[in-house]
């Protein structure tokens, strides 16, 4: 089963760790029997009521595990993870989640973050209802509505980009449409005529693959253009997506 575990740190402007980067180490802590499927980064609303850093980011780390008793390990370690390396005066939150629940309040939630100003206190209402884990570690423990969004989302299935999935940031430039199928991405134009990649295309990613959350599954949109296909992406530019 799928396990989302969903981060915000709420760090500063030149934080050495981002949000997007502390859910992306949080594999090396990892036990041997869970496994990273991916990591995903959500915009949520950017707006002047709302204490963002830069973007209004959090991530969400997507493990797989055999044996639900895993999950209160899991929550051990991610609180553990967060207390970490969250930056100095932040306030970080985290939510953690099985994707076979109920999700459709958290959902719901997720999907109002991004076009609304939510609260904690409702980020809690929907935490409660659901029966999954929600914790602020720090400050005021405004991060437990990014935390609760992200997860949200990454249910949802239809909104973020990957930060990791598959070793993302060691494929050649360009790769092949095949070889990112093989690797469990899909490639799409994103033309008029909705037209299909040929297997031998040669996709160039800017060194930077981002792919999409799009029907629960790694979608990479490209382009054609100036006689080469290219992926739709843009480089990191700032700690929320650096390496």
């Amino acid at each position: 089963m799928k396990v989302f575990i969903g981060f915000d740190d709420t760090d500063f402007l030149g934080a050495a760790i981002g949000t997007g980067r502390l859910a992306r180490m949080c594999e090396d802590k990892l036990p041997s029997a869970v496994r990273l499927w991916g990591v995903l980064c959500h915009q949520l609303l950017v707006d002047d009521r709302i204490p963002y850093t830069s973007h209004n980011c959090p991530a969400c780390a997507v493990v797989e595990i055999d044996d639900a008793r895993l999950i209160p390990r899991l929550v051990e370690l991610a609180i553990a993870h967060l207390t970490e390396l969250a930056s100095p005066g932040s306030d970080p939150g985290l939510c953690v989640a099985r994707a076979d629940g109920d999700l459709t309040r958290l959902v719901a939630f997720g999907v109002a973050c991004t076009n609304s100003v939510r609260t904690q206190e409702e980020a809690r209402s929907v935490a409660l209802s659901s029966g999954i884990h929600l914790s602020g570690h720090g400050g005021i423990h405004q991060g437990i509505i990014g935390a609760a969004a992200a997860v949200g989302l990454s249910a949802h299935g239809w909104s973020g980009r990957f930060l990791e999935f598959g070793r993302l940031r060691a494929l050649p430039d360009p790769i092949r449409a095949d070889q990112l199928i093989a690797r469990g991405m899909l490639p799409v134009i994103l033309d008029g005529d909705a037209s299909v990649l040929p297997p031998d295309a040669l996709i160039h990613t800017h060194g930077w693959l981002s792919p999409r959350l799009w029907a629960g599954r790694p979608v990479v949109p490209v382009q054609f253009e100036n006689g080469r296909w290219l992926s739709i992406d843009h480089q990191p530019h700032d700690a929320e997506m650096a390496d």
